[in-house]
């Protein structure tokens, strides 16, 4: 085979920096995903075997490089300025008159979401990323380069014309929906979860190891910028515009503004859709858009006076701990819940929050008694921010965890290197209604109607053990409970009966191994195609499989080598249960297209939905953002609507989806 040349390598590289830019910034995926990741794997193969032919800049290095000792500090040639807040707008209208006191009438101010993440600049010479930074103490920040260099969106070139040098700032962000599939990880892996996203996507940043930081699927804004050499752009407005021409990405809600009911009315809208967006948010940031008047306000102590933080109602609140209550899960984690004096926070009664674990408990020195900051953001368990120690009156007690399973009586253990308490006993009463509850849910086999409820009302009336047992259901058992009628009966057999037949992704998840989650389970039933050949491999097997690694085999192995396993389920096979690997695509019409519906469709479920755009090389998705393709809308669409209507996202109905389908 001949050699190939720089210039072979560096086409291909370009088309994937073109591929990257089309897809993260744009929204406007090119090519499928199956040929982006042909041409990807064509350059990894190609950099292997030629190391010569090697660029710190190409795509490649997306993926993470190797371990960092530390992180260098980095000084900034401009200073990283914080925002003043205001709160309401009153408050606001000061600025507005200072501005016009200076300025006069006639000035425009942009508006955008304040991100809750973590700002970093990224300084680019001569269009190539040389440093990335966090923003530190505002004179002198780390260096994270190596980091920020895995996020999707952030280009490693400029495109277009640029000046030599561009000084950029912007928000590094972690998503509602992957912030949530993290934590599901770290509590199945007996690690401390993260208390918000804001926290994760700083944890993540500053990983020593490249390769941990890009498995966070973190993204980002920019905003604003630092230093820019000979640079000709007379508006705030205009560097966002010129920002996009340079392919990075920037906040399509950002707005230009004529007066201060303009933004008032901006910053009402947006936080109504607060709660649909895909990332949090916790106010609106106000700047001037002429950069000369932005030069002749200047800056006051470490914030400017040309820009302000319209921040949005706290969602916390001060109450009382009263108790601590421990919960066990389905994988024996003993967690400590928080009971609370009922507080309102955000419309909401909130009575219980989320600890966590030991570590957690220590770290906030919290106790018995104490009065504590309480914090709710969207449909994230609340959490216990801080303690008030001001307020303590001697009488606080201090908070001790079980030596024994509070359902079971049996011991617990906390693992060496884990954060988690465990109980020891895998026939705990907890555990497995925990683990039913998992088996029926509608990520796994998916059983309408069979909710958390009712598990517990069958097991009490001990009904069901085992996952089998929900197969051994009969009518009269189910007459005999209280507001079982006969219709719902009917309902929920029927509901049983039509899960028998699943994917064996569905059946792997609903398993319920420890380590192995919804998007491994899929991995691994693509793989290996059949549920006895993914019992039956070895170790050695499972670790070429993409997420899974030592830990993650051994707990599989483990799983399947359990007697008690491999009875339970034969025993679902026995009834019935017909798990069956992913069929190939029916077609690939709807390749490098991400859908989400939203509301109850006409004739199909969501889930069926789901799956025919999945048979026709389409992807799903449970939020609305940028990268949405299409939204599919049923009756009683609700927030996902108004998102996609706010973001210019096309809608479709049924009707709509299925005639798209066919013309494929």
């Amino acid at each position: 085979m001949a050699r190939p040349t720089q210039e072979q390598v560096e086409n291909l590289r370009e088309k994937l920096r073109l591929y990257d830019y089309q897809y993260h910034v744009l929204d406007q995926p090119s090519v499928s995903d199956q040929e982006y990741d042909r041409l990807f794997n064509e350059l990894l193969r190609l950099e292997a075997e030629h190391p010569e032919l090697r660029d710190a800049l190409s795509p490649t290095q997306k993926i993470g490089g190797s371990p960092l000792e530390k992180f260098e500090k980095y000084r900034h040639r401009q200073l990283m300025l914080g925002l003043q807040n205001v709160y309401n707008e009153e408050e606001l209208g000061e600025y507005f008159e200072r501005w016009q006191q200076t300025l006069g009438d006639a000035f425009k101010v942009t508006a955008e979401p304040k991100f809750d993440g973590l700002a970093v600049e990224l300084v680019y010479e001569k269009g190539r990323l040389v440093v990335a930074s966090t923003r530190g103490d505002g004179e002198t920040g780390e260096n994270v380069t190596e980091n920020v260099k895995t996020i999707r969106s952030v280009p490693l070139l400029l495109r277009g014309s640029f000046p030599s040098l561009v000084e950029v700032r912007g928000e590094i962000l972690l998503m509602k929906e992957d912030f949530r599939k993290l934590n599901e990880e770290r509590l199945r892996n007996g690690e401390a979860p993260f208390a918000n996203p804001r926290n994760a996507a700083a944890g993540s940043i500053r990983q020593l190891d490249p390769r941990e930081a890009a498995k966070r699927s973190l993204d980002f804004f920019a905003h604003s910028a630092g230093q820019i050499d000979s640079y000709t752009a007379t508006t705030q407005s205009g560097l966002l515009k010129d920002f996009a021409k340079w392919g990075l990405k920037t906040n399509p809600l950002t707005r230009l503004l004529k007066s201060r009911s303009e933004v008032q009315a901006y910053f009402e809208d947006l936080e109504k859709k607060r709660e649909g967006l895909a990332y949090e948010i916790d106010g609106v940031v106000i700047k001037l858009d002429s950069l000369a008047g932005q030069r002749e306000l200047g800056n006051v102590a470490r914030s400017p006076r040309w820009a302000v933080a319209y921040k949005y109602k706290a969602q916390e609140a001060n109450t009382q701990l009263l108790g601590v209550t421990f919960q066990v899960g389905r994988t024996g984690v003993i967690t400590p819940v928080a009971e609370l004096e009922p507080v309102e926070i955000g419309g909401v009664t909130v009575r219980r929050a989320g600890l966590h674990n030991e570590d957690q408990v220590q770290a906030l020195g919290l106790k018995v008694g104490d009065w504590v900051v309480v914090k709710r953001a969207g449909d994230v368990i609340p959490d216990v921010q801080s303690v008030l120690t001001d307020k303590r009156t001697g009488k606080e007690k201090k908070i001790r965890f079980p030596s024994k399973c509070p359902a079971c009586g049996a011991p617990v253990v906390r693992l060496e290197g884990e954060a988690a308490h465990r109980c020891t006993n895998r026939a705990c009463p907890a555990q497995m209604i925990e683990s039913l509850k998992h088996f029926v849910g509608k990520r796994a086999m998916n059983i309408e109607g069979l909710g958390k409820k009712w598990i517990e009302i069958f097991a009490e009336h001990k009904l069901i053990h085992h996952f089998s047992d929900v197969y051994d259901l009969k009518k009269p058992d189910l007459r005999k409970i209280e507001r079982q009628g006969e219709r719902s009966t009917d309902k929920l057999l029927h509901a049983i009966e039509r899960s028998k037949d699943t994917t064996l992704a569905r059946f792997i998840f609903a398993l319920g191994i420890p380590f192995v989650g919804e998007s491994t389970a899929k991995l691994l039933a693509d793989h290996y195609g059949s549920l006895e050949a993914f019992l039956g491999a070895s170790s050695e097997s499972l670790q070429t499989v993409e997420e899974v690694g030592e830990k993650v085999a051994e707990s599989i192995r483990k799983f399947a080598e359990e007697p008690h396993n491999q009875k339970e389920i034969r025993r679902l096979l026995e009834r019935g249960v017909h798990p069956k690997a992913s069929q190939r695509n029916l077609s690939d019409g709807l390749s490098g297209k991400t859908f989400v519906i939203t509301g109850t469709l006409p004739t199909l479920s969501r889930d069926e939905a789901s799956a025919l755009i999945q048979s026709h090389g389409g992807k799903t998705s449970g939020s609305v953002s940028k990268k949405t393709s299409y939204v599919v809308v049923g009756e009683a669409a609700g927030s996902k609507l108004e998102k996609a209507t706010a973001l210019g996202i096309p809608t479709l109905t049924e009707d709509a989806l299925l005639a798209l389908i066919k013309s494929t």
